[in-house]
């Protein structure tokens, strides 16, 4: 969600956690791959979580420019970002963790360009150009005001399964929403209320959440409401890079 209104470490395939007070460095603090062949598809997962992250320990993260960690990044990947816009710091506070907005990585090699797939308020869901975000958020010439992580889930999707989530995100590509639905939005986010079967509003994290459902992945719920913390800290989830 936008401004419209640990880590683990892996030691032979086994996943310790951290304490908040751990004197681990930031860059350390990040998951690394969970055990070969665990599955990402429910059933037979233990709801381990990741420790939260704090706003210092992003900010602290090396960065990697786009255009070198670009080949990198595959279709189904997950854009997190800690903005600091008063909206982002809204969600920050209410769901209580650094992270504001997910979205969903489409890569597409024949247009050249890579978009991340995200439900937005005040727009709806929408297709928007990494490149946007770095160069031109919003078509204001300024780059996205905060930090953007790249992460994987692992064991990596495969192809068919990549393509069903994504095609559940592009069925969804719809009209802008309107001021009253925002409100709706920002009380859900404040009182962790799940949507609505029929509600075709997503918070950004429920579209990551519903596609990746569709392409058989359900993540860790603590209830029935989703937050982009709570993708965030699924044991399955691995930082790829912070870019700029």
């Amino acid at each position: 969600l936008q401004p419209h209104l640990t880590s683990a470490l892996s030691w032979r395939g086994a996943v310790y956690r951290y304490s908040r007070h751990s004197t681990q460095s930031p860059q350390a603090r990040f998951r690394s791959q969970p055990p070969e062949g665990r599955s990402v598809v429910s059933g037979g997962r233990a709801p381990l979580m990741a420790d939260p992250l704090k706003k210092k320990e992003i900010a602290a993260l090396p960065v990697r420019r786009y255009e070198d960690v670009r080949s990198e990044i595959r279709s189904g990947d997950l854009a997190f970002c800690s903005g600091s816009y008063v909206f982002s710091k809204f969600i920050q506070g209410f769901t209580k963790s650094v992270w504001s907005h997910v979205g969903v990585i489409y890569r597409d090699d024949h247009l050249r360009r890579v978009f991340i797939l995200e439900s937005e308020v005040g727009i709806g869901v929408r297709l928007v150009p990494i490149s946007k975000y770095l160069r031109d958020y919003h078509g204001r010439r300024r780059p996205y005001r905060g930090q953007i992580v790249i992460a994987r889930v692992n064991p990596s999707l495969g192809d068919e399964q990549v393509r069903t989530a994504v095609s559940y995100g592009m069925d969804l590509l719809t009209k802008p929403y309107d001021n009253f639905e925002i409100l709706r939005i920002a009380a859900r986010i404040a009182f962790r209320v799940g949507r609505r079967t029929q509600d075709r509003k997503f918070i950004c994290s429920e579209l990551v959440d519903e596609c990746y459902r569709a392409g058989g992945v359900k993540f860790v719920r603590r209830d029935n409401y989703i937050s982009p913390d709570d993708i965030w800290r699924d044991p399955v989830v691995t930082k790829i890079a912070r870019i700029h």
